[in-house]
């Protein structure tokens, strides 16, 4: 019986671990669902001995060797992997798959859009903008990719907002800041796609400790790690990776709706940042007809 619960038991671990010891039929489709992992999550067991050009009866000795039960328990374990998102469980097999095209992705960045406002509303909005107006301290988390996004919204925030900081620093751990932040402090976290569970953990922590948390999650996460709001994301793809473009337009909105939130006060605040870099003349001028940078 695998050990579905335990993530050192992943599916390909157990295909890598055996592969040496299979016979030549099996070492054949073990190498083909390394490269190809979703298939078996896709597939019949019929299905799959003919791509592989193997018999029915070469799969099921190949999944009882893996320690399954049967194809549907193994085809379970690589499903629940393929939902954590892995991209090599979304890679198609064969390039040009159909639903690659730019056509396909514009249509995913539009049904993402929707799907994710749907679920979130101007009363929302706003009220995690004051909130962050009025904190204390606004503090941002994200692992892995989810970091990009939380330093990105952090460095809208930082030319209205006096006190941001991302979490954590280089070379630091969590610990160090669980013991500053407090009531009166807002935490954001981003924890999309396989995010580490310490980022939910930290999250109950600052919320027990008194802070309001903000939580950017997928649609599928079914944790709410003590957030006072939960904010959805889609990010289905026709590709192997996700598509961040509905996220990003949440950072968009989150960060607009606090500048104006901020009023006369961020409005200063940002009329001084600018007075800096005129000083520092760190920025170069952008041509006339540009957007302005911030």
């Amino acid at each position: 019986m695998p050990a579905n619960d335990d993530p050192s038991g992943s599916f390909l671990a157990r295909i890598r671990e055996l592969l040496d010891q299979l016979p030549p039929t099996e070492q054949r489709l073990g190498r083909f669902i390394l490269d190809f992992p979703g298939e078996l999550a896709s597939y019949s067991a019929s299905e799959l001995a003919g791509l592989v050009g193997v018999s029915n009866a070469s799969v099921t000795r190949f999944v009882q060797r893996l320690g399954y039960a049967s194809y549907e328990e193994a085809r379970r374990h690589a499903r629940d992997q393929r939902s954590a998102g892995s991209p090599l469980y979304l890679s198609p097999r064969t390039a040009g798959a159909p639903g690659a095209g730019p056509a396909a992705h514009v249509q995913a960045a539009h049904d993402n859009i929707a799907a994710t406002l749907r679920g979130i509303d101007d009363a929302q909005l706003d009220a995690i903008a004051q909130a962050m107006v009025q904190a204390r301290a606004v503090w941002f988390l994200g692992f892995r990719n989810n970091r990009s996004f939380a330093a990105y919204l952090r460095w809208q925030l930082a030319q209205v907002l006096p006190r941001t900081q991302v979490l954590p620093g280089p070379g630091e751990t969590l610990a160090e800041y669980a013991v500053d932040i407090a009531a009166g402090d807002v935490l954001v976290v981003f924890a999309l796609r396989r995010s580490p569970a310490v980022a939910a953990a930290f999250a109950q922590r600052a919320a027990q400790a008194g802070a309001q948390v903000v939580l950017v999650t997928e649609p599928s996460s079914a944790d709410g790690a003590g957030a006072r709001w939960v904010l959805r994301c889609h990010t289905a793809a026709p590709g192997a990776l996700d598509s961040h473009v509905a996220l990003m337009l949440l950072c968009e909105l989150l960060a607009t709706r606090t500048l104006e939130a901020a009023g006369a006060a961020g409005r200063q605040r940002l009329a001084s940042v600018e007075a800096a870099h005129a000083a520092l003349g760190q920025l170069r001028a952008a041509p006339r007809g540009d957007a302005a940078d911030l």
